[in-house]
């Protein structure tokens, strides 16, 4: 009995000691450094310096081809807005208030979320996409400017946290725990 439960020992260990090796090695490189499971412990301030110049929302004479930007300020970070786990830090999130892509003439048109926000509480997404989607019987829609920075959630199976947005009248952020990115979302009603 001693000999099977020393063999069980050493095959437990050959079996984890290098899985953690490997976890402690993809902390160590910085790839842990967006999602990955990390949930910020708030939703971003309200932005008070000068704001980052947004891409023109619209054109006179027809609308020319947008302005690029990019969101990866560190090597390994995504090119979408997304949340720094080593700090909190909300990349991205720098228009301030009169951002054009994200005014609405009439915010709030559906009501608000009267699900839980915040760290608290982690969404299970159902189903849908980001002109719809939708959990625990909770509808929202992902911001037109912000469509091509989900493209790789996964809408039926993903997790995320739904935060307020101090900056844009009408609308949440939904944070994506499995990537690290978020995007502005409108609740669309239950």
């Amino acid at each position: 009995m001693k000999k099977l439960i020393s063999l069980f020992a050493v095959l437990f260990f050959a079996v984890a000691l290098p899985t953690l090796a490997q976890q402690k090695s993809q902390h160590a490189s910085g790839r842990a450094e967006v999602g990955g499971g990390h949930i910020p412990s708030r939703g971003p301030v309200p932005f008070k310096e000068q704001p980052k110049a947004a891409p023109p929302a619209a054109h006179p004479g027809g609308a020319p081809p947008e302005q690029q930007r990019n969101y990866s300020e560190k090597a390994g970070h995504p090119n979408a807005p997304h949340v720094d786990a080593k700090t909190d830090h909300w990349v991205g999130h720098d228009t301030g208030p009169n951002d054009p892509h994200y005014h609405l003439d009439h915010p709030w048109q559906h009501g608000h979320f009267p699900g839980e926000i915040g760290r608290s509480h982690v969404w299970h997404l159902e189903g849908g996409g980001p002109s719809r989607f939708w959990f625990n019987g909770y509808y929202f829609s992902v911001a037109p400017y912000d469509v091509g920075f989900c493209d790789g959630w996964l809408w039926d199976s993903d997790d995320i946290v739904i935060y307020a947005d101090p900056d844009h009248v009408g609308w949440y952020l939904a944070y994506n725990v499995r990537l690290g990115t978020y995007v502005h979302v409108m609740f669309l009603g239950t």
